[in-house]
């Protein structure tokens, strides 16, 4: 456990309340906090104020496990709660079920010294010290928990400097990158929202010397949230008023937008939001939108095009990831080029069709639904960073395709149909090269999804994402099946990359 040392000064019960509170925001399964100090330094109002932030219950009994030597919590991350001061000898620590409880969980464990040698070299020390009348927390360790810890407890000195010290803190949601948001509560105000954006890591080199996520136009920091924000706002797009940001560190203090997601009962797609979305892209596509916005004085994010190399690289995902699912092997050379070959003659299609801002994730997840309001402002539009100067069609493809919930053809037509209508109604449309141009952006985005879902559960660890493999192969088919998309459609065909097969 040794490593950088990182201090902070505890004034009252609250201040140790709320440092315990911060440590649960930042834990994650497999990690370890060793918590050490003399009697009465402020361990069990530590220990209760990390287990009922957890549990998101400020009212839960939380019992010294003194005598039961530990105490195991339902929670978010399941926390298992040790004291370890009636052990005999640090081997005992295994009788306890110790490594079984970081499988899936977390442990807080109380007097470290008496099996320190027993603990993870990344578990992280949280000593209690007197100083006065009040406290001194000293955290120590090294790797990802602790850096973990220590940005949560940089955002707690945000949100001191936005005047919200004093909020409570709750996990929101996470999403498949490193983001991460809570809900920040402080009496006397609504609810905002904690958004946690550290900076893009970018990987290593995957193509001309270039890593995936410089090739895909990823944001690397969360100025480009904030220039977006800005853009649509002006726009009349509801979007969240940023309260406080700290461009450096990745941290904005959000409105929250609304509770209330967009999907019906029992998460089921809802036609007439789905239409509504759908009026609010063909508002935004006939507007003019900038490629450079300012985010801060000075601070200028330039929007990238979503160009060929980005489109052939989340393409490839299906062959890189997907094909060796299926299949139990790489992908061959031969396979590689004829789908290189098909995928750039469909993009070839693309030269003179209508390009604008687009947010490139346009999809249920990132919608709320506000029905008691009126127009577009039903709507309220979240995570947005990644937002390229790209085909119009390709958002229309994300909201209609809804690669998290089943749409079926039925309600896709009625999206679309609407869209249309609502461009027809505004001016011009070439209607022909539009559908057109949505089957390439539907097919492109689908195989992309094949590769990444699978690739979160080979990677990263996420095998959840699986389950939504048959409803993204069941959309690509439908792309596939418009005249224009012929070849790429009797490839895909002669591959057997529509198919669900055993490898």
């Amino acid at each position: 456990m040794a490593g950088v040392v990182f201090q902070r000064f505890l004034a009252d019960e609250a201040a140790t309340a709320s440092l315990g509170e911060d440590l649960a925001m930042a834990l994650r399964p497999g990690d370890v906090l060793a918590l050490k100090g003399d009697l009465g330094a402020g361990k069990s109002t530590l220990a209760r104020a990390l287990i009922r932030a957890l549990a998101d219950d400020e009212t839960l009994d939380v019992p010294s496990p003194t005598f039961t030597l530990v105490q195991s919590y339902n929670t978010r991350v399941p926390v298992h709660h040790f004291d370890l001061y009636r052990l005999s000898s640090p081997s005992e620590i295994d009788e306890l079920g110790f490594d079984d409880a970081l499988v899936q969980g977390a442990a807080l464990v109380e007097w470290p010294e008496r099996a320190e040698a027993y603990l993870p070299e990344t578990s992280v020390l949280i000593e209690l010290v007197h100083d006065g009348d009040s406290r001194l927390a000293r955290l120590s360790g090294q790797g990802a928990g602790f850096e973990r810890a220590v940005r949560s407890l940089a955002m707690r000195d945000f949100l001191h400097r936005a005047s919200w010290g004093k909020a409570q803190r709750r996990h929101f949601v996470g999403d498949a990158s490193a983001r991460s948001y809570e809900i920040v509560s402080l009496a006397g105000f609504p609810p905002r929202v904690l958004m946690n954006s550290p900076r893009l890591v970018l990987g290593p080199p995957v193509r001309d010397g270039r890593p995936y996520a410089e090739i895909a136009h990823s944001a690397q920091s969360v100025s480009a949230f904030v220039a977006i924000d800005r853009a649509l706002r002006a726009a009349g797009v509801s979007v969240p008023e940023i309260h406080a940001e700290d461009l450096d560190q990745g941290f904005l203090l959000l409105e929250h937008l609304g509770s209330e997601g967009f999907l019906g009962d029992q998460d089921q797609p809802v036609a007439e939001r789905y239409a509504a979305a759908a009026e609010l892209l063909a508002m935004m596509h006939g507007k003019a939108w900038p490629q450079r916005i300012e985010a801060a004085p000075g601070v200028f994010h330039d929007v990238p095009p979503f160009d060929r190399d980005a489109m052939m690289i989340e393409a490839d995902l299906l062959v890189d990831w997907y094909v060796p699912m299926l299949t139990g092997s790489p992908a061959s050379k031969a396979l590689r080029a004829g789908y290189n070959r098909e995928w750039n003659a469909v993009l070839d299609r693309l030269d003179g069709r209508e390009y604008t801002l687009m947010l490139r994730d346009f999809h249920s997840p990132n919608i709320i639904w506000r029905g008691e309001r009126s127009g577009h402002d039903r709507l309220g539009v979240v995570d947005f960073q990644d937002a390229l100067i790209g085909p119009s069609a390709y958002d229309v493809a994300s909201l209609a395709m809804d690669a998290r919930v089943t749409i079926s053809s039925e309600i896709e037509s009625q999206t679309l149909n609407a869209y249309i209508a609502a461009r027809h109604a505004a001016g011009a449309f070439d209607e022909d090269a539009f559908v057109e141009t949505y089957a390439i952006m539907a097919a492109q985005r689908n195989s992309k999804i094949l590769g990444i879902f699978v690739r979160l559960e080979k990677r990263d660890g996420k095998p959840y994402y699986l389950k939504h493999l048959p409803r993204i192969r069941d959309y690509l088919r439908r792309a596939l099946a418009h005249p224009a998309l012929k070849g790429l459609h009797d490839f895909y065909v002669a591959h057997d990359l529509m198919e669900e097969r055993s490898p």
